[in-house]
């Protein structure tokens, strides 16, 4: 398909649209049961599992999927990072085709938080019976503590995270005067 003013151009494909709404349901939603679910943590888990399952897609997609899809079209070192990071300050939309320099990274220390997240997840024992970790039995009680800690904690990096992505997209908004959560829907931008 052309792209025309009416369609705008592609830049999401919808298996990596529908991953980023799926996984931002499971995350909301296992971190809110996390925090003030009832003691009984089965959803909690079964949204963990999910996310597991699509850092896995996203992985997988990241190497093989369409060019915007890959890590390797936003993942950019550090020179062309602050030279991006430059431009923040003026008022002009930019339209880079996929994520920019500054949002690459940011995904990537996104996933690798949920990363570690859902790997403490697998592993912990809060020694009420109840809500053991599958993995828990494979390592030592210390091992459990451990990674219950380290589930907390990285829950609110994950948090943090998200607050960061959620507070880019409304600066991108208000002062680029470009939306990018539209494309985030239909995959398309108008320019």
């Amino acid at each position: 398909m052309s792209d025309t003013p009416e369609t705008g151009r592609q830049i999401w494909d919808p298996a990596l649209r529908l991953f980023h709404w799926l996984l931002a349901v499971a995350v909301i939603g296992a971190w809110l049961l996390g925090h003030f679910g009832p003691l009984q943590m089965t959803w909690h888990f079964w949204l963990g599992y999910t996310v597991i399952g699509l850092l896995i897609f996203r992985l997988i997609w990241g190497c093989v999927g369409p060019r915007n899809a890959r890590f390797a079209s936003f993942v950019k070192g550090p020179g062309a990072v602050l030279a991006y990071a430059r431009t923040l300050p003026a008022r002009r939309a930019v339209h880079v085709t996929g994520h920019n320099p500054l949002g690459g990274w940011s995904v990537v220390a996104l996933l690798l938080a949920l990363s570690a997240q859902v790997l403490t997840g697998l592993f912990l024992d809060p020694e009420d019976y109840i809500n053991t970790g599958p993995l828990a039995g494979w390592v030592s009680t210390d091992w459990n503590r451990l990674a219950l800690s380290w589930h907390h904690r990285l829950a609110w990096l994950v948090a943090a995270l998200v607050a960061l992505h959620v507070g880019a997209i409304v600066f991108y908004r208000l002062w680029k005067r470009e939306d990018l959560v539209t494309p985030m829907i239909t995959g398309r931008r108008r320019d």
